[in-house]
């Protein structure tokens, strides 16, 4: 990586005194480190300008956007995800109270609602119409997968003289606000696009953490030990519980740590032996029911994908590749495997996914929500584009979305996080 793959699109030059009164500005040259272990950094001794680093986000003294001439557009998409409408309001709220936007629209299910044929009226959103939005899960917006054609949504954008379009979602959700980003940029239009980060499964790269994933750990701490209960109240019994973790296990990993009534986590970055290896996971259970007489198991949806090798591999109307079952296949083969056996067991099978991906987000992660979307306000009026609000080393940044988006983040199997997964588990 070298510099330019962490510079921000500017639509101009700022001009405009801020209207913001409530904070430090600050400066355009600020950055954050992208690394921060020592022995890397001395190697730019000599070149600190080649560091590869973040601009640092926050409102700034001179901005882009007219706020009197402003209309802003904020729509969600792809799945969802507990703080979904803390962030909705939190955008809300800037815009209006803060910069004095005139129009905030409210986008109607993702994508869609930029597109005439689906007939979806915009929402207008004002900071008394969301005041209450954060004690609700889901979205007040609607959400939907799938990609739309990228010029028809600008004609939209510009016949409603949007110069602001907030993108709230995932992987997916970023790539299409590129999309977005560059069809405006052939146009030569002043149209900001800015993304905030919302994936449960806390998967985009250079974003150290997104919201809900905080509230997704704590939701599962009651069904890990309602797992554990059950486990106990029955001869032999396994609670094998399955949590979202699409192609990374940090809700199953950290939901270990939280709560160490898990004796076992399996996910996606690590290969599971089932049985003939040495020592297999069924022949590991086996034992541990005869020494503990029960036993959970925590796995991630993603986890064991090697054992559909022959299923067609089919995608949602995201582009994702759907993985097969694997909560419903571990259960099948525990099953079979104790009965080849002639052992008694007793699986009670756990899928918490929807119950906690709609919740209303918690604590500090309603914080951070609320911080995202201030952020993002910030750098969308003072013309950044195609960009994602990110956290890193404990500030909050602007990410490139062509960055963000070049890969999934993964658990390091080198990494302190499994290490202490690994010291708390039997397996």
């Amino acid at each position: 990586m070298n510099g330019n793959d962490f510079k921000v699109e500017c639509l101009g030059k700022n001009k405009i005194p801020s209207p913001y009164m409530k904070g430090k500005f600050v400066d355009d040259d600020a950055r954050i480190a992208c690394d921060s272990d020592l022995r890397n950094l001395k190697k730019y001794a000599d070149k600190p300008d080649e560091i590869p680093s973040f601009e640092l986000a926050g409102p700034r003294r001179k901005i882009f956007h007219d706020p009197a001439w402003t209309k802003a557009a904020i729509l969600t998409a792809g799945g969802l995800c507990p703080g979904l409408n803390d962030v909705i309001k939190g955008l809300t709220c800037t815009l209006k109270l803060h910069y004095n936007v005139p129009v905030v629209y409210g986008i109607r299910y993702g994508y869609r609602g930029l597109i005439p044929d689906f007939n979806l009226e915009p929402a207008i959103l004002t900071a008394e119409n969301v005041d209450e939005l954060h004690e609700c899960g889901g979205t007040v917006l609607g959400s939907s997968r799938g990609r739309q054609d990228e010029e028809r949504m600008v004609d939209t954008l510009v016949r409603m003289n949007i110069n602001i379009l907030f993108c709230i979602g995932g992987d997916g959700t970023l790539r299409c606000a590129h999309e977005v980003a560059k069809a405006v940029r052939r146009r030569k239009l002043s149209i900001s696009v800015v993304c905030i980060p919302k994936t449960i499964d806390n998967d985009i790269c250079f974003i150290d953490k997104s919201f809900g994933f905080e509230t997704a750990v704590y939701a599962t701490n009651q069904v890990i030990t309602a797992a554990h209960n059950e486990s106990k109240g029955a001869y032999n019994g396994i609670g094998l519980i399955k949590v979202m973790g699409r192609d990374s296990g940090f809700i199953a990993a950290y939901a270990t740590l939280a709560n160490s009534h898990v004796n076992y986590c399996i996910v996606p970055e690590e290969k599971i032996p089932l049985e003939g290896g040495n020592p297999s996971l069924l022949g590991h259970l086996e034992n541990r029911l005869k020494d503990k007489g029960h036993a959970v198991i925590m796995v991630a949806e993603g986890a064991g994908q090697e054992f559909f090798a022959e299923h067609e591999k089919a995608k949602d109307a995201s582009g994702n590749i759907l993985h097969q079952d694997i909560g419903v296949f571990l259960k099948d083969r525990i099953k079979d495997y104790f009965k080849r056996r002639d052992i008694e067991v007793n699986i009670k099978y756990f899928d918490p996914s929807y119950l906690i991906r709609s919740t209303p987000a918690y604590g500090t992660d309603a914080v951070f929500c609320m911080m995202l979307a201030q952020n993002a306000v910030h750098a969308a009026m003072a013309g950044r584009t195609d960009m994602v609000i990110g956290h890193w080393h404990d500030c909050f940044t602007h990410v490139p979305v062509a960055l963000a988006t070049r890969e999934r983040k993964k658990i390091d199997l080198q990494s302190a996080l499994w290490s202490g997964v690994k010291s708390i588990t039997c397996f």
